[in-house]
């Protein structure tokens, strides 16, 4: 651009653009081509672009911008580099502590920090580049000697410490280098665009420089393929052994619950029954009145002993499940829940349904609209186990949308899907069930049992509603 001094308010004659400084606003020759310009009628459009605006170009405060994050970028690399170095002492203090083997718990811990040191700079490269940069470490978990093999075995210590090294040169160099464009670049750039009105060209070398160094992060602490398979593999292991331990957990609370409900329920009862059927034997050759009485009454413990046994029956396996199938036995849960429950059936044996692709609704009958799919007797039907776990993952949410919701509605779903069922549980109540279940067992045990079956629950349950619960168990049909 040509500063020229012109009034304000025209601009002479000729090709090409021209810019008036002076006063409130710019003259811009031309027409409503030029962005922000409002058109007049003696074809001078007026800028709404202020004179420091023009004078400095949205180019130019972009490039400064970006540059002052490249910088800062680099900055923090420089510091890393420089813990980097402090870490080469911890280093060789820890090497000679292992070599004399009294010190050798300093190890696991030495490698966990350089471990976050690498995570952080991971998490740096990702927020540069938007691309997150994967990670995979063998746990050191378990006693000294196994901690310290781990430690020195794992391929992403070797990875971590290779970048460390790195990093030790290129994070200062690179940073040096930065020091010495900016200068330099803010004078190029500001003739170059601000007068000349062309693109920055020195100021985004600072960028680049970022760019380089997060590129060359990036390739250092990505982990090969056969480290991330061993990773994931070592992540499947503690997985598996955490569920193991939560089913184990949850079988060892489910025998306590019967053996107590057996204890302070039907074994009551049948001892009370014996009690009573002894008296009146005792008392019925004296007295039949009173012993037809006393019969009465243990007839009557007798029938409350038999529904206690139902009761702990249907806490091991409900008998409605085998009699008939999941979708019967929801619908009965919907049925007695007290709430009005809308249940929906994909792809299942719907042995209650009306054959029609429509489902009813299981507390008012008022039938609606349902998945064409459903209705179909014939189709397959999920494992005992699987069809178990959804059976009380469905009984335990309604049961909790009754007592705590406060909700009047809720909605069940069950699909069949390739890979296994997916059970979808949904109410209108107030929500918060996670702060609600914080010192509870209900979703614990639910969650125990689906992750027994490798199975996965997700809940959403904001403050105000609603509350929704989606478990998908895998099974082979």
């Amino acid at each position: 651009m040509k500063w020229v001094g012109f009034p304000v308010g025209r601009v002479p004659d000729g090709p090409g653009p021209a810019v008036v400084a002076g006063g409130s606003s710019i003259l811009v020759r031309g027409g409503p081509a030029h962005s922000g310009a409002r058109p007049r009628s003696d074809g001078v459009a007026r800028s709404t672009v202020s004179p420091a605006a023009a004078a400095y170009p949205v180019s130019m405060r972009e490039a400064i911008k970006e540059a002052a994050r490249g910088w800062l970028h680099l900055t923090i690399g420089a510091a890393i580099s420089l813990f980097c170095y402090l870490m080469v002492g911890v280093a060789l203090f820890t090497a000679f502590l292992t070599a004399t083997v009294i010190g050798a718990g300093v190890l696991p811990e030495s490698v966990l920090l350089l471990r976050r040191m690498a995570g952080w700079e991971r998490r740096r490269t990702a927020a540069w580049t938007g691309t997150p940069v994967p990670e995979a470490y063998l746990p050191l978990e378990g006693p000294l000697p196994a901690r310290v093999r781990t430690a020195v075995t794992d391929p992403g210590t070797r990875r971590d410490l290779v970048w460390a090294a790195a990093q030790l040169l290129y994070g200062s160099v690179l940073w040096y280098l930065s020091l010495i464009v900016w200068a330099p670049a803010l004078l190029v750039d500001g003739v170059w665009t601000g007068l000349a009105g062309r693109r920055p060209v020195a100021l985004p070398l600072i960028g680049r420089l970022a760019g380089l160094a997060a590129d060359w992060s990036r390739a250092l602490l990505t982990p090969t393929p056969s480290a991330a398979r061993d990773a994931a593999l070592a992540a499947r292991i503690e997985q598996l052994t955490a569920t193991r331990a939560g089913a184990v957990a949850a079988h060892g609370a489910e025998l306590r619950r019967i053996e107590r409900d057996l204890h302070d329920g039907a074994q009551a009862r049948l001892v009370a029954l014996s009690m009573r059927i002894g008296l009146a034997r005792r008392v019925y050759d004296s007295d039949p009145a009173a012993g037809r009485k006393l019969l009465d009454d243990a007839q009557t413990q007798a029938e409350e002993a038999l529904a206690e046994l139902r009761h702990v029956v249907r806490g091991i396996h409900p008998p409605i499940l085998t009699d008939r199938g999941l979708t019967g036995a929801v619908r009965a849960l919907a049925a007695s829940s007290g709430l009005e429950v809308a249940v929906s059936v994909t792809g299942l044996a719907d042995h209650t349904g009306t054959g029609d692709g429509h489902d009813r609704d299981a507390s008012t009958g008022h039938g609606h609209g349902g998945n064409g799919s459903a209705g179909h007797g014939t189709a397959p039907r999920a494992p005992a186990a699987v069809e178990a776990a959804a059976y009380f993952v469905v009984a335990e949410a309604l049961t909790n949308a009754a007592k705590h919701s406060g909700a009047a509605r809720a909605s069940v779903g069950l699909a069949r899907e390739r890979t296994g069922l997916r059970v979808h549980v949904r109410d209108e109540g107030r929500g918060g069930a996670e702060a609600r279940e914080g010192g509870g067992s209900g979703l614990t045990g639910m969650r125990r049992r689906v992750a027994a079956l490798d199975g996965t629950v997700r809940l959403t349950s904001p403050e105000g509603g609603p509350t929704v619960i989606e478990v998908e168990l895998p099974c082979v049909w």
